[in-house]
């Protein structure tokens, strides 16, 4: 990733921190979130795709068809 100043780093971190706290897992959490997120069964739909911290990583939800 290229950073062209420092408003752009702010929101790159930003960004990256965001995804952190809500989507990435812990091994010290038992695998769960800082903020924790509800287990969505595979009733709920299908599993669709979202990009974080600029496409970097992405998270995944189910969501009604």
């Amino acid at each position: 990733m290229v950073v062209f100043n420092e408003r752009h780093l702010r929101r790159v971190l930003s960004s990256y921190l965001d995804y952190c706290h809500r989507w990435r897992t812990h091994l010290a959490l038992d695998l769960d979130c800082p903020v924790s997120r509800a287990v969505q069964p595979p009733g709920m739909g299908d599993v669709v795709e979202f990009p974080d911290a600029g496409g970097l990583h992405h998270h995944y939800e189910r969501r009604a068809a």
